[in-house]
């Protein structure tokens, strides 16, 4: 969408804001949220909201706000990679996250049916084997390990295979095709670049419509089965929308768990005594992963685009404008979270962060992931009570518009 000069504002300061760098973005936040809240960067195209009241405004007014736009690419295709994917027959979209009402309100309950808490809770033992193994594999090598690869890779894939059900042997494949969805959406590729990336996503989609399709002919129990048994009772949803939801969740329900897992540990072994405190009382680590979803979440960043003319904070939004609400500032927002940039473990209010979306498309596996999330850390602490991060390890991070992804976790352990 480009915007008329009559009514596109002029940039003329982005506050230290990169939209693709994400390693150290808190200070452009700060300034962004005291001096310009609601700012137009022309580079992207996009109004940057970065107050948490604007952002979650913005979140629970669908009507107003769509979204429409959350999975579209930043960088729009090039010719290359739109025949790679219109030859390969992908037609797929969004699952949930970028599906309005009355579609998304009809898909999503079926999805809440078959998605439930009792279906996934009972993968719990499964889950707190699988860490124990994963320790038992970083534990052999020596006294050195990195929890992003031998963690927190495998665990959320592993589970969410199990859930769906997905050979474990696909591990490889769908790592791969997940990372190309994240490039070719939020990432900043040339026309070149996108083009391997569009036959993974080519790749991908067809494995998700097999996934229905053997479904319908060797019923298993697992959740593409629930799905098509609802379909098959007379519940309203296609092949393709099941196979559009599996596309989606295939990917939203092991990356950003994987991230969360590492995030989790970086942030809880930068300060020693919040590792030892959560050791000490395993009661405390629903509350740390709170805070770390709060002040490191897997997702920084997510978008809107305006149905219609409208404001915020006073800024004139335009019909067609495309929105870039940065969750992360909002989380560090002081007018809601008393000394913001500080980790504290035991925060009253930390589950007020908007790292899972607010309003009807919040995030409908949080509830997964976080359950991951603290059986891993309740097993590591159980185990590895003086893990620690390696002496002056640098984290970095990957560059895209949304996720905050570590490189690496390096940590050593007696």
């Amino acid at each position: 969408m480009s915007l008329s000069t009559e009514t596109a504002p002029t940039a003329h300061d982005y506050h230290g804001f990169e939209p693709f760098k994400l390693a150290d973005p808190f200070a452009a936040y700060k300034e962004l949220r005291e001096e310009e809240p609601v700012m137009f960067d022309d580079r992207i195209g996009y109004f940057v909201v970065s107050r948490y009241a604007d952002v979650k405004a913005t979140f629970d007014d669908w009507q107003t706000f769509s979204s429409a736009n959350a999975q579209a690419p930043i960088r729009p295709l090039g010719e290359s990679a739109k025949r790679i994917m219109a030859e390969g027959g992908f037609t797929t979209y969004s699952g949930l996250s970028a599906r309005v009402p009355p579609e998304h309100t009809r898909i999503r309950a079926v999805a809440t049916k078959a998605f439930t808490p009792r279906r996934y809770k009972v993968l719990e033992p499964f889950i707190r084997d699988n860490v124990n193994v994963l320790i038992d594999n970083m534990v052999a090598k020596g006294t050195e390990g990195n929890i992003l690869t031998d963690i927190a890779w495998d665990l959320p894939t592993i589970t969410i295979f199990t859930l769906i059900g997905v050979p474990h042997d696909m591990i490889g494949e769908v790592k791969e095709w997940a990372g190309s969805r994240a490039a070719i959406t939020w990432g900043d590729l040339t026309d070149a670049e996108q083009e391997p990336h569009a036959r993974n996503l080519v790749n991908y989609w067809n494995y998700c419509q097999k996934l229905v399709a053997d479904a319908k002919i060797t019923p298993g129990d697992n959740l593409v089965t629930d799905l098509v048994t609802l379909q098959t009772a007379g519940d309203e949803i296609t092949d393709h929308e099941i196979a559009s939801f599996l596309y989606s969740l295939l990917f939203a329900g092991h990356e950003t768990t994987t991230t969360l897992i590492s995030n989790t540990l970086r942030e809880l072994l930068s300060l020693p005594e919040s590792y030892k405190a959560v050791t000490d009382d395993p009661k405390k680590i629903p509350g740390a992963i709170d805070e770390v979803l709060r002040i490191s979440g897997s997702i920084f960043a997510w978008r809107r685009t305006a149905v219609v003319d409208t404001e915020i904070d006073g800024v004139k939004i335009p019909k067609g404008s495309n929105l870039l609400l940065l969750m992360a500032s909002a989380n560090r927002d002081p007018e809601v979270f008393t000394e913001p940039n500080r980790f504290d473990i035991e925060r009253a209010n930390a589950r007020n962060h908007l790292s899972f979306g607010y309003g009807i498309h919040y995030c409908i596996g949080n509830l997964l992931g976080k359950l991951q999330v603290r059986v891993a850390v309740e097993e590591l602490t159980r185990r590895l009570p003086q893990l620690r991060l390696a002496p002056d390890a640098q984290i970095e991070y990957g560059e895209n518009l949304s996720f905050r992804v570590p490189t690496a976790v390096p940590v050593e352990f007696s």
